[in-house]
């Protein structure tokens, strides 16, 4: 399997499920989406998928924000999100 990302927001090696983790991946995916709809316009699954995955990070980061702001902070930072 090849590696999605660099992963920079592991706290171990096997941690996935970390809220920074996710919304790096979730980062990811729609920066690769984001690019797949500028060249299909029409694709509406596309579309549907990206507005999700841009929904689970909106609330992922909410959570991240309440629960750890110092966190929060770096993640928006590193990944270059504007909130």
């Amino acid at each position: 399997m090849v590696e999605r990302m660099n992963q920079k927001f592991k706290k171990h090696e096997k941690d996935t499920g970390s809220s920074s983790v996710q919304i790096e991946a979730l980062s990811y995916d729609i920066n690769l989406l984001t690019g797949h709809m500028n060249a299909h316009k029409k694709d509406f699954a596309c579309r549907r998928s990206l507005l999700q995955k841009v929904a689970k990070r909106r609330s992922l980061l909410n959570y991240l924000k309440r629960t750890d702001e110092v966190m929060y902070k770096e993640v928006t930072s590193t990944l270059g999100l504007k909130r």
